[in-house]
């Protein structure tokens, strides 16, 4: 069984994991996964542009050590970091000597003080460790843009059903999910726009407001 959201049960295991933000605030903090890739970051930041918004990108080590530039102008443009370890290792399923080994090494590349594991697959005691350096992150909604089997029109009703006020939502900019994502983010962004809510990214306590 696949949550888009993941139960409170399931949370209740990682109390050292951030999920969600306030609930009593009308903002929503929207993150791409796997980046940068020179063949679909750019354009998320050209739609983010126009749409006046900010994001939370969470990126591999090894592709912004090929690609530091294109890191960097995610950075200029006014977008949050996040570390997603050096090789996208899933840490439930690694020696954890190993798993840290990973994360440290992508950190020469990502200087940032949130982590995102990678498929979400960490246990609660590495996230308890880890949590003593970084803010680890999950999500409250994940979107699975990455899935080719689902058509773009249902990763668009998935982040639609699913996100709430403080809600941290899951996109990729990766080329796996290259066409769902492009489909979905900016139509379900100009919904939520339309509704009333902001958007702030994950460093950042202050909301940011759509431009005028």
């Amino acid at each position: 069984m696949f949550f888009e959201q993941m139960p409170n049960w399931v949370r209740k295991w990682y109390p050292d994991v951030l999920w969600r933000k306030s609930p009593q605030e009308k903002t929503l903090y929207l993150t791409f996964d796997d980046g940068p890739t020179p063949e679909v970051t750019p354009w998320i930041l050209d739609q983010l542009d126009e749409l006046g918004i900010k994001a939370t990108f969470f990126c591999i080590g090894a592709n912004a050590q090929k690609h530091p530039a294109l890191l960097q102008e995610i950075k200029e443009r006014g977008h949050a970091i996040g570390l997603h370890g050096y090789n996208h290792v899933r840490g439930m399923y690694k020696n954890t000597e190993a798993y840290f080994a990973d994360i440290e090494k992508g950190a020469q590349y990502i200087d940032s003080t949130l982590f995102r594991p990678p498929h979400g697959r960490i246990t609660p005691k590495q996230a308890k460790q880890l949590s003593q350096k970084y803010t680890v992150v999950l999500w409250d909604v994940i979107t699975r843009d990455y899935d080719a089997s689902l058509p773009p029109e249902q990763i668009e009703k998935i982040a639609l059903k699913y996100t709430r006020n403080g809600s941290i939502i899951v996109f990729h900019d990766s080329l796996k999910a290259q066409k769902n994502m492009q489909y979905a983010f900016p139509r379900a962004v100009k919904q939520w726009l339309s509704e009333g809510y902001t958007f702030a990214t994950l460093n950042d306590p202050t909301t940011q407001r759509p431009n005028d």
